[in-house]
């Protein structure tokens, strides 16, 4: 097969076959902690956000990386998603930030409410002590993709990982065996690569899950209360809530929760009379949706190990959590830079894996546990509790390893 740098079209995300090949596994040596270390390779499964943000972050500090989608195009679908200041810090050190933050939303305040009644209302992101932002998942992934390319990041399309192996091959679906000093699995929750390498992974499917749509908000839902975010909750009677986010001046996230067994609420397209009557404050924007949407339980997947051998596994395949903190994308992005940072200072792969596990791994596991407390319990239902002093914001106020280093 013959593996090629690609050119992105800005426009519709098509990928072209022409570029000139980056210099795989080179002598040209680098410098690497506090030694000499010959040019180092890494193949990464999955272009997603992690997938793509570590292939910078390696990049950046001297790797020959490439990167293989299976989809034909890089093109993220989905609705929106909350960034705190972990991510951020994040994007700053691999070029993306401007574009980030260009467009996005930062809402003042998070309300909650319940039959109507507005029972919390606190000061949310930057007045609370750490910076949020909202956004749509193509705009903060057009935004990682594009550092990509500046970067001269190599990426393959129509390249299905089938498997990897512990001595740090990377096995392709067309059969292509591929050696490398380091392969990553950023794969997602059904990672070929770890299955492939047998960890043992523990999955659970909650109750609740959402119906996550973007919409546009009418001229009349734009300012004052509009721009917080709203936690609208009919609840105990018919177990319904939608979660209003706006995502820039024009665009609405709405996350429309519900027990996953109910197949009224999470009918798609989504069953407006029964949304309505439920929460009718929302009921502009229900009335304008079409066929959009997709349903999803709220589910977690937690890998027991996060490497075996020469493989790491990040972002979903290893540590998937409910979107109940906003940190989902936040941890995956932050494992991705630590794994470029750390494995500067080890003398051997191995050795890096195991350190970067001990280091970064407590902070996850931690931040996915409350997750999964959150979904399990429906405590959001009595307001938004968590404040910028809390433990539960720990992630948010999280430093990443590695956020230290400039922007290349």
């Amino acid at each position: 097969m013959n593996f090629v740098s690609l050119l992105l079209h800005y426009d519709d995300c098509y990928v072209s076959n022409h570029c000139v090949m980056s210099s795989v596994f080179s002598n040209k040596h680098v410098g690497g902690g506090n030694h000499m270390k010959k040019k180092r390779h890494v193949e990464i499964a999955g272009a997603g956000f992690s997938g793509l943000t570590a292939a910078i972050a390696f990049t950046n500090r001297g790797w020959s990386v490439r990167v293989h989608e299976a989809s034909e195009v890089l093109r993220e679908l989905g609705a929106g998603l909350f960034i705190w200041d972990n991510g951020l810090r994040v994007f700053r050190v691999i070029g993306a930030y401007d574009e980030v933050m260009t467009g996005s939303h930062q809402a003042p305040f998070y309300e909650t409410r319940r039959q109507g009644k507005v029972i919390a209302k606190n000061a949310f992101g930057i007045d609370a002590g750490c910076q949020m932002v909202t956004l749509t998942r193509p705009h903060l992934y057009n935004a990682i993709k594009n550092a990509a390319f500046r970067a001269g990041v190599e990426i393959v399309t129509s390249s299905r990982v089938a498997a990897a192996t512990p001595e740090g091959e990377l096995i392709t679906e067309k059969g292509d065996r591929l050696k490398a000093d380091l392969v990553i699995g950023a794969d997602g929750v059904k990672s070929n690569v770890r299955d492939s390498l047998r960890i043992p992974t523990e999955r659970k499917i909650f109750a609740d899950g959402v119906t996550r749509v973007l919409a546009q908000r009418p001229a009349h839902m734009r300012g004052g209360e509009w721009e917080n975010i709203l936690d609208l909750w009919a609840v105990p009677e018919k177990s319904l809530r939608i979660l209003y986010v706006p995502c820039s001046e024009t665009e609405v996230y709405l996350a429309m929760m519900s027990p996953r067994t109910n197949a009224i609420t999470t009918a798609v397209p989504v069953n407006k009379d029964v949304w309505i009557d439920a929460i009718p404050e929302m009921a502009p924007i229900i009335h304008s949706l079409g066929d959009q949407g997709r349903f999803n339980a709220y589910e977690m997947t937690r890998a027991r190990d996060w490497s075996a051998g020469r493989v790491a596994l990040i972002g979903d395949c290893a540590h998937a959590m409910p979107p109940t903190l906003g940190q989902g994308v936040g941890c995956a992005v932050m494992n991705a830079l630590a794994l470029s940072a750390i494995l500067d200072e080890t003398e051997t792969i191995e050795e890096g894996l195991a350190l970067w596990e001990k280091r970064e791994r407590p902070l996850t596991d931690k931040t996915q546990a409350e997750s999964c407390n959150i979904a399990e319990t429906r405590r959001l239902q009595e307001g938004n509790t968590i404040r910028a002093a809390d433990e539960t914001f720990a992630t948010a106020k999280h430093v990443p390893t590695g956020s230290d280093r400039q922007p290349v």
